[in-house]
This record gives structure tokens, sequence and C-alpha cells, in this order.
């Protein structure tokens, strides 16, 4: 047993009703880097009792916390670009492009129908009420409910109707949800940040073929760039308009940004934005935070990358987790 797992465990036991919670941030296909995180903090006896998780962070926490995160693995690991397309529902009718029903059902299939309070952790995902611009905070009913209406972002998922109130992404009020692990009983908080050094990174890499984080040898090298990606199976499913419909999603020059552009771009502002002031406020134990600014807001069938780079990120703050425990 390493150092760090003998130290996590002499905490539990020296610390009456002391607690572990890692709070999972939002930040879309980034996301799956908390699968490695979560692997390797285990690995070295740090389990977190309490999980709380904001918009991929709710999805990824939702697996932890039911023991499922080995088959959620399996399954992101799995993923081809033909498959994500293959979910995407997108109309131009209703709240968003992507209505969200075909990815619901695929979760369904992976992930157990469960209730929260019946699952072995304490778990909870935040949304936002699109009516108020409230912080929900959903800590019971139906597991994948909740996950649906944290990751509901904005323009390119519907909204998610739940106890009469229209939800969408948790990343909108609290990217990071640390204040809800410490509500939620946490004498100890590991954030998970997938917002560092994001600002302005989507807009300049959009259109390069260089998509490595960790290294050029984790990404074939026969690969292609996201935008011939996405036209080489458009061309099987649609010819008409595909090339206006390209152009005005994903621009057509790096001097015309498209609408996931734009809505990216937006995003890793204000979460960035939001993330420090809200951890300035609640700073948690420690921040992890994995380095993937230069991952494309849709680009989910890289989660073997992002799952190493979360494993990388623990190992790079191993010193860090050692001294929290410790002095604790």
């Amino acid at each position: 047993m390493s150092d760090l797992a003998t130290n996590n465990k002499s905490i539990k036991n020296g610390i009456d009703n002391s607690r572990i919670g890692i709070a999972l941030g939002s930040g879309s296909a980034r996301g799956w880097s908390h699968i490695g995180v979560l692997q390797a903090l285990n690995e070295i006896g740090i389990e977190p009792d309490i999980v709380a998780g904001s918009s991929i962070g709710a999805l990824v926490g939702a697996a932890y916390a039911s023991d499922q995160l080995d088959e959620m693995e399996a399954m992101v690991t799995a993923l081809e670009w033909t498959d994500i397309v293959g979910y995407l529902d997108m109309s131009v009718i209703g709240g968003g492009l992507v209505q969200g029903e075909k990815i619901a059902k695929f979760l369904r299939q992976h992930v157990n129908h469960t209730d929260i309070k019946s699952m072995p952790r304490r778990f909870a995902a935040v949304a936002t009420d699109l009516n108020n611009g409230s912080e929900v905070w959903l800590q019971e009913g139906d597991l994948l409910d909740a996950v649906r209406a944290s990751v509901a972002l904005p323009g390119l998922f519907t909204p998610f109707k739940h106890n009469d109130r229209w939800l969408v992404d948790g990343g909108l009020v609290d990217p990071v949800p640390v204040s809800l692990c410490r509500a939620m009983g946490a004498d100890i908080v590991i954030a998970v940040s997938l917002n560092a050094d994001i600002v302005g990174k989507h807009l300049r890499n959009n259109h390069t073929q260089n998509h490595s984080i960790i290294s050029n040898e984790a990404i074939k090298e026969n690969e292609q760039p996201l935008w011939d990606r996405i036209s080489d199976q458009l061309d099987k499913t649609m010819q008409v308009q595909k090339s206006l419909l390209l152009s005005r999603l994903f621009g057509d020059s790096l001097n015309a940004p498209g609408l996931i552009d734009v809505l990216a771009g937006s995003l890793n502002i204000m979460q960035d934005r939001i993330t420090r002031s809200r951890m300035a406020g609640d700073p948690p134990d420690i921040i992890l935070s994995p380095r993937l600014a230069h991952f494309g807001l849709m680009e989910f069938d890289r989660g073997e990358i992002a799952i190493a780079e979360g494993r990388a990120c623990v190992d790079r703050m191993r010193s860090a987790l050692e001294y929290v425990f410790q002095d604790k």
C-alpha cells in the first residue's frame, strides 16, 4: 500500500464522520478526463464518499457513484465519431440544436436506471433554472433525469423539464460544485476543474490538425481533423445543403467562426470567470486541472486521450495530495 493510501486510511480512522468529497466540473468532451482522475485517486487510496457533478461532471460522477466507472470507461473508449453523429437528433425546432432523446436512450442502455438515494455513494448534480437563473441541486429522484438536466448545454441541447421547471446546464451557475460538496457533508473537497487555460483556445485551434494533448503518439497518424470527419459522415447521410450547414455550424474560414466556435468560445470565457469567482469564495482543499485546453467542444471520440490526461494530472499533483491529507 502506498504512503498516500496509508495516510488516507489514517485520516478516515482518526476523524469522526470525516468524509471526502469530489467536485467534478463542467467542460463538455474534456470531461472524460474525470474517469482517469477518479481511477488514479482510487488506486492511491483516495475514494470520495460524496460526489457532486456539473454537466459532464454529473455524467461521470453518476457512473462513479453507482459503481459503474469501469463500464463507462469501456463505453467512452469505444466511441467513434460516427457513433456521436448518430446520437445527435438535430432539429431547428425547440430550445436547442440537439433534442437529446437519442442520447438519453443511449445512457439508459449503459447506466443503470436507479434512484439517487439508493446509490452506494452520496451523489448530486447541479442544474440551472432557466426561468430565474437559480442554482438547482438534484439530490433525489431518477439518476439519469438529474444527469440529463445537468448536461443541457444552452443552444446545443434542449432544456429538460423537471418538476415543472425547465433546467439547463449546471455550468452556467457553478462549473465546479465545491459548495454542493460541502453542503452534502464533505470535510475534505477535491475539485476537478476543466477550465484551466481554455479562454480563446477553441477559436485559435479549431481548424488545426494537431489535437495532441499528451503526445502525438496518442493519436493515429492518419486521423482526420474534426471538419473532415464530420464532412465524411454527412456525405453518407445528407447531400443537400451539407456545405451550408457545415459552414454555419463550424465556420468556413479562420476569419469566420461558426456557431459551434462562438458557442464554445463564449462558454469557455463564462465558465472560466465563474469558476474563478466561486472558488475564491469557497476554495476546495485541492484543485486538479487536467491539461485539455485544446479539446474541442464535441470531441467525445477522444476519450482515451482525456482519460490518460486525467491520470497524469493526479500524478503531477501527488505531492500536493499527500500534503493535504497529511495536514488533515
